[in-house]
């Protein structure tokens, strides 16, 4: 599976950026007979293509510009120690430490002690030209460049990006309405494709919002307009016959409205409800459909700590919090001293036994440690595959291109290749960025065809010292906390649970209805989260993917658990008798209950397939609303508890 390319859209603007940002670069250098100032120009633009990841204009600058500053602080610190071999070991060591943990803070961050470490491991396994600043210099100058072609549509498409992203809401919601008679894995698959296009969008919007300290007009509008789906979503929970295609006709039609920014006119000619699941439908349709016709909207959020404190106190607490975290975070030292550890090694080889330009042992550690890619194993093994497709691709070049102007023509050709197939796989980026890669590096050495061998054989020493220091002698490689991960979004859907359907808390306050939508959106990216942990932990080795493999059907248990509690909400909501507060209660302390055992028994059971039953889909006619969630609930604990379940049996911790 990690070899298939993974179903992801051509960002083609990317694309045309990457070629540009890349060859224009090289053909000035070679133009003026400063191909080796180029060279370092063109790596920049690679450190800028390859952090060129934020739709939303605003949030380039961000994405783009700050980590060309760490860049410039790698190459500066590696270009320092170039030559001394001991010394490198050391302050490549520390900065790996650094590196890594600065990863924790957030996307950002983590993309920019990615290229701390790179260019630091590059100053110092390459000759750079001197004086000491050049490079740095040039660097950021090369990342700058792709910034300003990713910025040039900024003044014809402002906006885009983020209304798009909310339309695609709409889309997926209107794909969801149509599946609500379909089984249950493609109905799943729906729901899930929602909450995919729910997170992207308020992290979209939310993210703009941080940026701009402030509610604007437009963006008051997107939110709300995201924020007024959610009960359509919630409709569609009410699963029993397809919705008319007037329905489905007019969601798509309010996603267009959306997408180009228009308010529309009319009133939707909906044909006249015929079941509770049809008035929850229509209803929150036409309440949909009134904010889009709408100039202007409430976002319905309340205010952030920004609007309490004001910006300056706001940013110093945002600072004082992400030290704290990240000083005494128990895994950002973890994992940075697990980074250190591996590069050290590498620097400790490198000195002691030589290898020619030794700098690609210790880039293949900084690539293949990468938390954001996945399994360390998964990816040391891809990283080989990768780096050696990639090699082919750059024997070729470098045996039968003479180095010059031909070098522009073919890294313009190459370099779409990185932003194109990068979202496809980490075996696909690896072999797009390899060639890439050492044609500038043989710009800068003119080793040619000489450096496809030793470049190989370093990606296999570096994959080795990943497998074996950073992965085989570390406890949670074989001993994943992926149980407990599964039982803590168990315990957020039994509070959801009590949430739902009125239960107080301990201060005797109940939840309002935008605090219950608040809390299941949030058990839905968290159950997201937990299904992205467990398919990344599937690619790893016995027994760690066994575990996952046997957790996975609780996985979607929980789920369903979820979208049956949305359901029989809504039909509460639509006119169903409320269920007595023991009710829930009694349901929500099984799900407790099976979260603590999760958590204390490390019971394993070995289930083929996944949970069946319709609680989600139940009828109209159920003695209780809710039935199909008790339904539910009982098939999760079949799956949690030892001897139960088709297929079960006992098997190790999780």
């Amino acid at each position: 599976d990690n070899l298939r390319p993974q179903p992801a859209p051509i960002r083609w603007p990317a694309v045309a950026r990457a070629s540009v940002a890349l060859a224009a670069p090289l053909a000035v250098g070679f133009g003026t007979d400063q191909r080796a100032n180029g060279a370092l120009v063109a790596l920049g633009a690679l450190n800028g293509v390859l952090s060129d990841t934020a739709e939303a204009y605003r949030m380039r600058i961000l994405h783009v510009a700050v980590p060309q500053f760490f860049a410039a602080i790698g190459v500066t610190l590696g270009t320092l120690v170039f030559g001394h071999e001991w010394a490198a070991v050391g302050v490549l060591a520390l900065v790996a430490l650094v590196s890594g943990m600065i990863s924790s803070i957030g996307a950002v961050a983590s993309f920019g002690g990615l290229l701390l470490l790179l260019n630091a491991v590059v100053g110092a396994g390459l000759d750079l030209p001197a004086p000491w600043w050049k490079p740095p210099l040039l660097i950021v100058l090369g990342g700058l460049f792709v910034l300003f072609l990713s910025l040039l549509a900024w003044p014809f498409r402002a906006g885009v990006p983020e209304r798009a992203a909310v339309a695609g809401t709409y889309r997926a919601t209107a794909d969801l309405l149509e599946a609500s008679a379909a089984p249950d894995p493609e109905f799943d698959g729906r729901r899930r494709a929602v909450t995919l296009a729910l997170n992207h969008a308020y992290d979209l919007l939310l993210a703009r919002r941080a940026g701009d300290h402030g509610w604007r007009g437009p963006l008051v509008r997107l939110l709300a307009q995201l924020n007024v789906i959610i009960p359509l979503v919630e409709a569609a929970h009410l699963r029993g016959r397809t919705p008319p295609p007037e329905v489905t006709g007019a969601v798509r039609h309010l996603a267009d409205l959306v997408a180009e920014g228009r308010t529309g006119e009319g009133v939707l000619d909906l044909p006249p409800p015929r079941t509770a699941s049809d008035r929850a439908v229509d209803t929150a349709l036409r309440h949909v459909a009134a904010v889009v016709h709408e100039a202007d909207g409430d976002p319905g959020n309340p205010a952030t700590m920004d609007d309490r404190l004001g910006r300056p106190a706001a940013l110093r607490v945002r600072v004082r919090r992400t030290t704290r975290d990240v000083l005494f975070s128990e895994a950002s030292w973890r994992y940075g001293l697990r980074l250190a550890l591996c590069i050290g090694l590498a620097q400790t080889l490198v000195a002691v036994i030589p290898v020619q330009r030794s700098y690609w042992v210790a880039l293949t550690v900084t690539f293949v440690l990468k938390p954001d890619f996945g399994s360390v194993f998964s990816r040391a093994v891809l990283r080989a595959l990768g780096t050696a497709v990639g090699l082919v691709v750059a024997g070729v070049v470098l045996a039968e291109v003479p180095i010059g102007w031909w070098d522009v023509l073919v890294v313009a050709l190459l370099a779409p290749l990185i932003p194109a197939v990068s979202a496809k796989g980490y075996a696909f980026q690896t072999a797009a960025i390899t060639p890439v890669i050492l044609l500038i590096s043989d710009v800068l050495n003119r080793q040619g065809f000489g450096l496809v061998a030793p470049r190989l054989v370093d990606s296999l020493i570096g994959c080795a010292i990943v497998l074996v220091a950073g992965y085989l002698l570390w406890p949670e490689s074989w001993h994943t906390r992926l149980g407990h991960r599964l039982a803590d979004a168990v315990e957020e859907t039994a509070e959801y649970v009590r949430r739902a359907f009125g239960m107080p808390d301990a201060a005797g306050r109940t939840a309002d209805q935008a605090e219950v939508e608040r809390a299941r959106r949030r058990i839905y990216r968290d159950l997201s989260t937990v299904r992205t942990e467990f398919q990344r932990a599937l690619t790893e080795p016995p027994p760690v993917g066994r575990r996952a493999a046997a957790w996975w059907p609780l996985v979607v248990a929980t789920e369903r658990i979820v979208d049956a509690t949305t359901a029989a909400r809504v039909r509460v909501s639509y006119g169903a008798r409320a269920p007595a507060l023991a009710e829930a209660a009694d349901i929500a302390d099984q799900l407790t209950d099976m979260a603590g055992r999760l958590r204390s028994s490390e019971v394993l059971v070995e289930v083929r397939g996944e949970p069946g039953g319709d609680g989600a889909g139940a009828t109209d006619r159920e003695e209780s609303v809710l039935a199909g969630l008790r339904q539910e609930v009982g098939a999760a604990k079949a799956i949690a508890s030892p001897g139960r379940g088709p297929g079960a049996g006992p098997g190790a911790g999780a």
